[in-house]
């Protein structure tokens, strides 16, 4: 069976969702196929239900801070109105029929399924070949990324998707992976009463971040009483039944459960992409600024490999959805992503870190100020651990890079991504005023420091 179509949009996540509502509004045939859930990992598994999870855990923190600061308190955690909240709130008990009605409300169809391009223009789903005549889109998204540990597969691990899925927390847990994902969940089940251990192959937490982030948030989940091994590889993986060890070099942790966190992968030969002439041995597609891999073929979001967030997908599938419909506007820039780490203190983060500016040759010349030392951060007292830190092209005068750590640090990124991504120049930055006494005004001491 075969039908003629405008666009195929393979993979239904936050940007594909949207690039597919926009078209479909515009008059165009669209056919959305997923086989998994309609708006991706973010609303089901990632960046909505961890951010209750971890709302709610703050909420446990900032309540044991009481004694210190205005009196006394006593926190008792339960796990269990967070658990009926992401399913009632977050999921709909991960069922996507809301969103899937929104799609066709629109004018699309959906098919359950997963897209493979069999041919130029052609896609097959299930039983089912679509001719799409003006493009075919990709935002098929990202897998938990399982390592080749010894004896870890067919054991009951956990991933992002299963550890959001809980309604009881364990007792105890074993975190393989120090980055973001593994951290936030990492200090959720800490504050819920979890003993947790995390484990990082390399030789600090956040490794893609700056070392002053990695510092602080080590320091922090270290006083809360989490277990943190770096520089530690694991080798083998043992599931009793009851419980898991985890062996190393350094000795053996055992835990009832495990999460593995050790990032996410792709799969473009499953896309069918050697049927257009593509290598599909590379981790990511390379595209346009239009978001093109060829001619009417484009690719949004993680399998881009410009950054596995929501607001890259969304961003892409703005630009896309005006390429496609002939509509004029700027192509994609890379050189201001932001990012943030949602632990407790928040790691926010734009544009290039201190190494990454260096490996590109550039004359970098970098500041820092600690968030405890400003205003804010000594009235804010507990839980104000923190950083800002600055990476300025000093040959051009402007920010590459920025990172803001501390208890409001991806709020207060904002202010740094305009900056980098405008290109403003320090100087200028140096002339602004900076409210008093605010968390973003650490960004003001930090500029004096740049001289």
């Amino acid at each position: 069976m075969s039908s003629t179509v405008d666009v195929v949009v393979i993979g239904m996540g936050p940007g594909g969702e949207a690039l597919a509502g926009r078209l479909a509004e515009a008059g165009l045939r669209v056919v959305g196929a997923d086989a998994r859930l309609v708006g991706g990992e973010c609303p089901y598994y990632g960046c909505v239900p961890s951010k209750m999870m971890i709302r709610a855990a703050n909420s446990l923190a900032e309540a044991r801070r009481v004694p210190e600061l205005s009196g006394g308190s006593q926190v008792a955690p339960d796990f269990a109105p967070v658990a009926a909240r992401i399913r009632a709130e977050a999921t709909d008990n991960w069922d996507d029929q809301a969103a899937v009605d929104r799609f066709t409300a629109k004018g699309g169809r959906f098919v359950r399924g997963s897209g493979r391009i069999t041919g130029p223009g052609t896609v097959r789903i299930g039983d089912e070949e679509f001719i799409a005549t003006r493009a075919i889109v990709l935002n098929t998204g990202t897998d938990p990324a399982i390592p080749p540990i010894s004896g870890l597969v067919g054991t009951p691990y956990w991933t992002n998707r299963e550890a959001i899925a809980v309604e009881t927390v364990p007792e105890s847990l074993i975190v393989l992976g120090g980055g973001a994902i593994g951290l936030e969940l990492a200090q959720v089940f800490a504050r819920f009463g979890t003993r947790v251990s995390v484990v990082e192959v390399a030789d600090r937490i956040l490794p893609l971040e700056e070392p002053e982030a990695s510092q602080v948030v080590a320091e922090v989940l270290i006083a809360e009483g989490l277990m943190v091994y770096t520089g530690v590889q694991a080798e083998a993986v043992v599931h009793d039944g009851t419980a898991f060890t985890v062996k190393t070099v350094r000795g053996e942790l055992t835990a009832e459960r495990l999460l593995v966190a050790t990032g996410r992968t792709t799969d473009l030969a499953g896309l069918g992409l050697a049927s257009i002439g593509l290598d599909t041995n590379r981790g990511f597609v390379a595209t346009d600024e239009y978001l093109r891999i060829v001619d009417h073929v484009y690719a949004i979001g993680d399998v881009t490999g410009k950054g596995a967030f929501t607001h890259v997908s969304m961003y892409q599938a703005a630009i896309a959805a005006r390429h496609i419909l002939g509509e004029d506007g700027p192509g994609a820039e890379y050189h201001a992503v932001p990012r943030v780490t949602f632990t407790d203190p928040e790691v926010g983060a734009v544009g290039l870190t201190e190494v990454q500016a260096r490996e590109r040759g550039i004359d970098v010349r970098t500041a820092t100020t600690a968030v405890p030392s400003s205003a804010r951060g000594w009235i804010h007292q507990t839980g104000n651990e923190g950083v800002i830190k600055l990476v300025q092209d000093a040959e051009r005068g402007v920010l590459v890079g920025a990172t803001s750590v501390g208890p409001s640090g991806g709020e207060v990124l904002s202010a740094l991504a305009v900056a980098v991504h405008a290109e403003v120049p320090v100087d200028r930055l140096r002339q602004m005023m900076y409210a008093y006494p605010t968390f973003h005004r650490g960004i003001e001491d930090a500029l004096s420091r740049l001289a």
